[in-house]
């Protein structure tokens, strides 16, 4: 391309592609008392959720129009790899200006190089330098690369890489860094957590060369005020005129949202709280009152960015969902007005046109040639009834209506009411509106853990040995994860988050797994028909049923894999179980293999030939809807866990050191287990699961 452009006298940069602007200079561009808004994304864990999600951020920048979007950045190999393959859907694709996230901790000097390289070819110009996780270099440094010239290229702090960036790629890139409102926090528990703490190293990162700064999400509208009136206060006047983006994350759930502010601490005001609190048995009602939320903080946060000149901009966490935030930005007045240009259908390609006397039609009559769809058939052909009423809109027409001229279902005003679930259309699109993380459906974008930092034990090496200790034996190993089920131990590293209160149903019955050996990492009990409001497995709107299968993810020796496999693999448990299981090998095996899958000496499959199952492990009946699936469990989202879950035994064994007693424990055990999932049919009788893995 670059050759190409050079033989007409021109470079990629001659061409002004909107695109490639820097973020600085699209907001210098807008009028002094503008709003604009920006989207972040992660990739998606599974082919199907990236796949959709390239469907969705088309959707949402014809409907939305972005100043820009944030990528998230996942540190080394496959993970990096999507989120450049995401970054560059959204800046060459979709022609969105594109700021590509950079963690510059455990990577070494060559792979930010190649990161900063790989994103310039891809035109972008806009980086969020970020730390990352706390550093252990020595770990990740590439054997390759020669040892740190100097203590500059010792990347231990974002300002590292904000000096780098500026170093070796000059004002290229726009440069924004990461502030928090209420303070950084590395401890499980915000200790010393304040805003005065970090303004020394913030004012370094922007005297450093950054060019923006974008907030961590926040809530506290008095939390953040202060943090705005304090930096544009700062006697050093680093920050008189630099750009502050405030970022904000729509409320999708009410344990996503507990769960991201404690990982976060960012702290929820008891009045918020209180509003979520009494809704927080019904999902719906949860996402309804999270949009009034965030929408009010806006109008808030206008009123104090309305006292410093200048647009006045806003960054939201969308978590790879449109539904929540397209509802936020139109009520808060945030989409850009329409235009003719901008309001166009999107066209499709037409066939090629015959030429009457070497003439083609004008454009004008191609327009009128195009036969116009009426409302009766547009988005579907839909009955026309007649001397009453459309019963069901989506299905029937009137013969007035259908005597009507529909417009374009993919205008502007369309894709935005799309993006908002109206309709047919609307409701396919954001089917996947309640996620449930990794257990969602493995198709949705926002299938998996976000984070964007990829594996992780989300926390330091310091924390890590005084949670720990320094295991030398499974034993040990068996007493960390028993200690977190007794509600001793905060976290494992698999976990940083407590139980729920369903957990006691099944406590004793996990404490004995473990016991064996088999440390688990997910389960649930079986439900038959528990009212919706029921106050430990209830969910979902008013007046509705739930319903739960037995389920039980853990880790097991392969010697005692061989030994349970026979046993799944029994006759009389066919159509009773489904199991997946795999290796850090890649081996992999399932109850979908059938029976008489053949295994070697092992239990690894030698040969098989199947078809992939789908298990709905959680489901509820409400009136007037579909049944409602929030949990699924299947092979593909099964595979795309088991390569954090073991990778997760390498990052713990990494806090030891090479070499070090407990460092070969924790690898060996890695190299040997089998990690396995097995969900019980029988959710009438709860015990079922626990006595066929308990009892002999």
């Amino acid at each position: 391309m670059g050759e190409y452009l050079a033989d007409l006298g021109l470079d990629a940069l001659s061409l002004k592609d909107p695109a490639m602007e820097r973020i600085t200079d699209k907001i210098a561009a807008l009028p002094a008392d503008a709003t604009y808004f920006s989207l972040e994304f992660f990739p998606p864990k599974t082919a199907m959720g990236f796949s959709n999600l390239r469907d969705r951020l088309d959707r949402m920048a014809r409907a939305l129009r972005p100043l820009f979007v944030n990528v998230t950045w996942g540190a080394g190999g496959s993970t990096a790899q999507k989120s450049l393959e995401l970054a560059e859907i959204c800046q060459r694709e979709l022609g969105l200006t594109t700021c590509l996230h950079l963690t510059c901790t455990n990577m070494s000097r060559q792979l930010i190089d190649k990161a900063l390289d790989d994103a310039k070819a891809l035109g972008i110009r806009n980086i969020l330098a970020l730390r990352g996780d706390p550093p252990r270099r020595a770990e990740y440094r590439d054997s390759n690369e020669p040892d740190a010239a100097d203590e500059e290229e010792e990347f231990v702090w974002a300002i590292d890489l904000v000096r780098y960036i500026r170093k070796t790629h000059g004002d290229y890139f726009c440069i924004g860094v990461a502030a928090y409102p209420e303070g950084h926090a590395d401890e499980s528990h915000p200790l010393g957590q304040s805003l005065e703490h970090d303004l020394s190293s913030l004012v370094e990162k922007v005297q450093a060369g950054a060019d923006f700064v974008m907030t961590q999400l926040f809530f506290d509208i008095k939390a953040y005020e202060s943090f705005e009136t304090t930096l544009r206060g700062h006697p050093s006047g680093a920050f008189q005129d630099i750009i502050i983006i405030p970022g904000l994350m729509p409320i999708q759930g009410y344990q996503m949202i507990k769960r991201t502010t404690k990982l976060s601490h960012a702290k929820m005001p008891e009045p918020l709280m209180a509003r979520l609190d009494s809704v927080k048995g019904d999902d719906e009602k949860v996402k309804s009152v999270g949009v009034d939320i965030l929408s009010e903080l806006v109008e808030e946060i206008k009123e104090v960015k309305s006292r410093t000149p200048g647009p006045k901009g806003f960054h939201f966490y969308t978590l790879n969902l449109e539904k929540s935030v397209s509802f936020i930005l139109e009520r808060s007045g945030l989409i850009p007005p329409s235009t003719p240009e901008i309001d166009r259908p999107v066209s499709l390609a037409s066939p090629p046109l015959l030429q009457v006397n070497g003439v083609s039609p004008t454009l004008a009559l191609r327009e009128l040639e195009r036969r116009k769809s009426s409302v009766g058939s547009d988005p579907r052909n839909r009955v026309i009834v007649l001397g009453r009423p459309a019963s069901y809109p989506d299905y029937e027409a009137t013969a007035l209506e259908a005597s009507m001229p529909a417009e374009p279902v993919n205008t502007r005003a369309n894709t935005l009411a799309i993006s908002e679930g109206e309709g047919v259309l609307g409701r396919e699109a954001t089917w996947d509106d309640f996620p449930n993380g990794r257990w969602g459906d493995a198709r949705s974008p926002a299938y998996g853990q976000i984070d964007g930092y990829g594996v992780s034990l989300h926390v330091t090496v310091a924390q890590a040995l005084r949670l720990w200790g320094s295991p030398k034996t499974a034993s040990h190993v068996s007493d960390i994860f028993i200690r977190h089920l007794r509600g001793e131990l905060s976290a494992i590293p698999w976990s940083e988050e407590g139980f729920n209160a369903e957990t006691d149903a099944i406590r004793e019955s996990l404490v004995a797994l473990n016991s064996k050996g088999w440390w688990s990492l997910a389960s649930q009990p079986a439900v038959n028909g528990l009212r919706s409001n029921d106050a430990t497995f209830g969910w979902g709107p008013q007046n509705g049923f739930v319903f739960q299968k037995a389920f039980v993810e853990f880790f097991i020796p392969s010697a005692d894999w061989k030994v349970l496999l026979a046993k799944l693999q029994r006759p009389d448990m066919r159509d009773r179980i489904c199991f997946y299981a795999t290796n850090t090998a890649g081996d992999f095996i399932s109850s979908d293999d059938g029976r008489e899958a053949e295994v070697d000496g092992q239990g690894r499959p030698v040969a098989a030939v199947r078809e992939a199952s789908t298990n709905a492990v959680t489901w509820g009946v409400f009136p007037g809807k579909e049944i409602v699936t929030p949990t699924i469990i299947e092979e593909v989202s099964f595979r795309a866990w088991s390569e954090e879950a073991f990778g997760i035994w390498g990052e713990w064994a990494k806090v030891y050191g090479k070499g070090s007693e407990s460092e070969k424990l924790l690898e060996a055990v890695r190299a040997d287990a089998w990690l396995v999932n097995i969900i019980h049919h029988d959710f009438v009788e709860k015990d079922a699961l626990w006595d066929l893995l308990l009892l002999e």
